[in-house]
C-alpha cells in the first residue's frame, strides 16, 4: 500500500472524528447557554411559524444580511448557495450508483466551482477595501478565507489543468467508508486539495464558520415576539425562583 494512501486515509478518519466530535460539543454549548433576555430582532414574528419562516429566510436568502449591506450580501450569497452546490456534486465521490439528482447537477456544479471562488475572492477584497472592516478583521479571518479559496482553486485546476483519476479518488473514498482501503492516484494537485480540505474538516468545529448551526440558537433571530403575553424565564432563573 502506498504511503500517501496510509498518510491520507488516517487523515480523514482522523479530520472526520475531530470534525463530528467538534460539531457535537460545540452544538450542545450553545443549546445550554441561556438566554435569559427576550431579544428578537424587530419587527420579529409573533408565534412559533413565524419563527420557523424567518429562519428559513435567513438561512436559505440571508434576510438580514440583504437589509444590511446589497454588496455583501451578493458574494456572501453567491459564495455560500455555489458551495452548496459543489459539495453536492462531490456526493458522486461517496456513492454507488451515483443518485439521479446527483448526476443531474453535475454541469451546473463545475460552473458553481468557478462562482464560489468569485464570491470568496469578493468577500476577502472586502476586508482590505472596507476601512471598517478591515479595522475588525482578525488574523483568523484572512486564514479562513485564505484556506476556502485555496480549496476552490485547487478543485478547479484538477479539472481544467491538471488530469486526476476521478475514478481511482472515488474508490479510494468508497473503500474509506467500509474500511476497505484502496489505492489513492499519485497527483501532487489531489494531495494540496485533500490536504486543504481535510485541514479545514479539523479547523471548523473551532472556528468562526461555525456560525453555520449557530445561527440556528441566535436569540435575536429564534425567539417569538411575545413578551406582553408570556413572561421569559431561562431554565436556570426559573430553578432560582423555585428555592
Amino acid at each position: 500500500m502506498p504511503a500517501s494512501t496510509v498518510f491520507f486515509a488516517v487523515l480523514f478518519y482522523f479530520a472526520a472524528a475531530v470534525c463530528a466530535v467538534g460539531l457535537v460539543v460545540r452544538i450542545a454549548d450553545y443549546a445550554r447557554t441561556p438566554a435569559p433576555l427576550k431579544i428578537p430582532t424587530t419587527p420579529a414574528p409573533t408565534t412559533g411559524t413565524g419563527v420557523a419562516l424567518r429562519m428559513v429566510r435567513e438561512v436559505v436568502f440571508f434576510e438580514s444580511l440583504f437589509k444590511g449591506n446589497l454588496w455583501t450580501w451578493a458574494l456572501g450569497w453567491i459564495f455560500h448557495a455555489s458551495l452548496a452546490l459543489v459539495l453536492a456534486r462531490h456526493l458522486r465521490y461517496f456513492t454507488e450508483p451515483v443518485w439521479g439528482w446527483v448526476a443531474f447537477i453535475q454541469p451546473f456544479g463545475m460552473y458553481a466551482g468557478f462562482a464560489m471562488v468569485i464570491g470568496l475572492a469578493g468577500l476577502w477584497a472586502r476586508r482590505f477595501m472596507v476601512e471598517r472592516v478591515r479595522y475588525i478583521s482578525t488574523p483568523s479571518d484572512h486564514l479562513m478565507l485564505a484556506l476556502l479559496l485555496a480549496i476552490g482553486a485547487s478543485g478547479l485546476s484538477m479539472k481544467y489543468l491538471f488530469h486526476t483519476d476521478i475514478v481511482g479518488v472515488k474508490a479510494f473514498f468508497l473503500g474509506l467508508m467500509v474500511f476497505d482501503w484502496q489505492p489513492l492516484p499519485a497527483s501532487g494537485p489531489l494531495f494540496v486539495h485533500l490536504l486543504l480540505v481535510a485541514s479545514l474538516m479539523i479547523i471548523f468545529p473551532f472556528s468562526k464558520l461555525l456560525h453555520a448551526p449557530g445561527l440556528f440558537f441566535s436569540p435575536s433571530r429564534n425567539q417569538v415576539d411575545n413578551p406582553r403575553e408570556s413572561r421569559h424565564l431561562a431554565p436556570w432563573a426559573a430553578r432560582l425562583e423555585e428555592r
